[in-house]
This record gives structure tokens, C-alpha cells and sequence, in this order.
């Protein structure tokens, strides 16, 4: 049946930045297919707050793992607790990203010429340094298993540049204009380059990479935000938190066997225009 396609049957699913916003959900989507979601996230109060609203949930325990994915160390211990306890690893959704908010005119600090290498650095090491060396240590284990999925948290601004014009305040000087940091780009393409990379390097080992580029997710934004953003959606919205979930599901699943190296832009059609 094309509907069994999507069980995960237990397999289990490693998400970085699994107590954030969008990781809770991937964890739902996992769940809801019998999945096993194992949390690692860097923030232990948000794990826990996570696992407890899950648990609630499903009555299930879920394996949450403090970890610094930019520490090697850090991995391999989050690996061996994975392995000893469920002795596989199926899947990994590299979602974790740094995207702080810039709030006040005095946060000039995101224009690109003032933009630091201290936060360049920072951005690079947890969007990029800890999605390969995840993929490094949990792909290496599907690879020597001949099984497995890796699913990259790309985005919109993976594919096209940021339109800065939705950030502009009317009472600010250019100088002193907020911008979507150059590093949130940077990371956002070279996850794609990641997957294509790997899609072939392991596709002989029968693991499959792929990546998924959201557009923006409705979230407290101020409504001249919003509104702006939306007037470059042909749909005329942003994305409700649970409107990825599925498509997440489907790539991380059966239903989705012959696809690697793809990248599935779900954007109410932005990049369109």
C-alpha cells in the first residue's frame, strides 16, 4: 500500500536543533509514523521543556542529548548513548542553524560591512561545520549499514539572495538599516552543495541525501514584516508551523526511495518570481 510507504517503523531519526521551533515538529511528524526521534539541541532547559510536551503527547520516552554539534567529542558521545540504546541509526535531519533576532536600529551590526568575522565564524560553525560533521558520524554509520537518509534543513534563501527591502524602517538612515546577514545565505546554499555532494558520494551505500528549502514561518513578526514578506509570496502568506511536517516525512521515508540529490523548494511560491 502507497500509505505504508511513510511508516518509519521504528526507525530511528536523529534532528539536530530538535528543541527549537521547527525541530519539535519534525519530532511530531516521526512520532506520529512510528518513528523514533532522538532531540539534540545545545540548550538543555529547551530539551527538556520539548521532551515533556511530547511525552505528554504520545506517552513515549524520547531520548534527548545536550550536544555542541561543532564538538566532534560532543558527537561521538551523543552517538555512542544512540547506538547503546537503540544500536542503529536510520535517519538524520541536520536542522540546527544560528538565526539570532536583530531587534533596535543600534543592531547595525548584520549590514555586510560590518558584519564581524567572530559572528561569520559562528554562523559557519553551526550551520555548516555541524551539518558535516553530523553527517560525517551518522552517515558514516548508515553507510557501513547500507541504509539511511539525510535530510538537510535548507531554505528559500538557499536558491535566491534576500530581498533587504522588507527589512527597511522609514525613520533609519541606510547605514543604520537592519539586513538578513550575509551568513544566513552562505549556510543556506552550501547545505544544498552538502547534499548533492554526499547524495553521490554515498549513493552507492544506499544512503539517500536530500534537502528541502522552506520559505518563512509565521512567528510573532511584527506586521509591517509580515506584510512585506507576503506581497513576495504568490500565495500571499507565510507558512503555518505544521506545514512542513509532511513534506519532511515524506523525504525522510520510503515514500520517497528514489530521490537523492533533490532539493524540494516548498516557498507558496516565492522563487517563482
Amino acid at each position: 500500500m502507497v500509505l505504508d510507504k511513510f511508516n518509519l517503523n521504528k526507525k530511528v531519526c536523529i534532528i539536530t536543533g530538535g528543541a527549537g521551533l521547527l525541530g519539535q515538529q519534525y519530532a511530531n511528524a516521526v512520532l506520529q509514523a512510528s518513528g523514533t526521534p532522538v532531540l539534540i539541541d545545545i540548550n538543555q532547559d529547551s530539551l527538556n521543556v520539548v521532551v515533556e510536551l511530547l511525552l505528554k503527547k504520545y506517552g513515549k520516552e524520547i531520548l534527548a542529548i545536550k550536544t555542541d554539534i561543532t564538538n566532534k567529542k560532543d558527537l561521538e558521545f551523543a552517538s555512542n548513548r544512540i547506538l547503546e540504546k537503540y544500536n542503529r541509526v536510520d535517519i538524520l535531519i541536520n536542522n540546527a542553524a544560528r538565526n539570532p533576532k536583530v531587534e533596535g536600529d543600534h543592531k547595525k551590526w548584520t549590514r555586510f560591512e560590518n558584519f564581524s568575522d567572530e559572528a561569520w565564524s559562528a554562523d559557519m560553525d553551526v550551520g555548516l561545520k555541524g551539518a558535516f560533521l553530523c553527517s560525517q558520524i551518522f552517515g558514516t554509520i548508515m553507510a557501513e549499514n547500507k541504509s539511511g537518509v539525510i535530510l538537510n534543513i535548507s531554505s528559500d534563501l538557499g536558491i535566491i539572495a534576500p530581498d533587504q527591502r522588507i527589512y527597511l524602517k522609514n525613520n533609519l538612515t541606510e547605514k543604520e538599516q537592519m539586513v538578513k546577514p550575509v551568513s544566513y545565505s552562505v549556510v543556506k546554499h552550501g547545505l544544498i552543495g552538502l547534499t548533492r555532494y554526499l547524495a553521490t558520494y554515498w549513493a552507492d551505500k544506499s544512503v539517500r541525501v536530500n534537502a528541502i528549502c522552506p520559505g518563512g514561518v509565521y512567528n510573532n513578526q511584527d506586521e509591517e514584516f509580515i506584510k512585506k514578506l507576503t506581497n513576495l509570496i504568490p500565495m500571499g502568506r507565510m507558512a503555518e508551523i505544521d506545514e512542513y511536517s509532511a513534506a519532511v516525512l515524506f523525504l525522510i521515508s520510503d515514500a520517497s526511495s528514489y530521490m537523492t540529490g533533490s532539493v524540494l523548494t516548498i516557498d507558496g511560491g516565492r522563487t517563482c518570481w
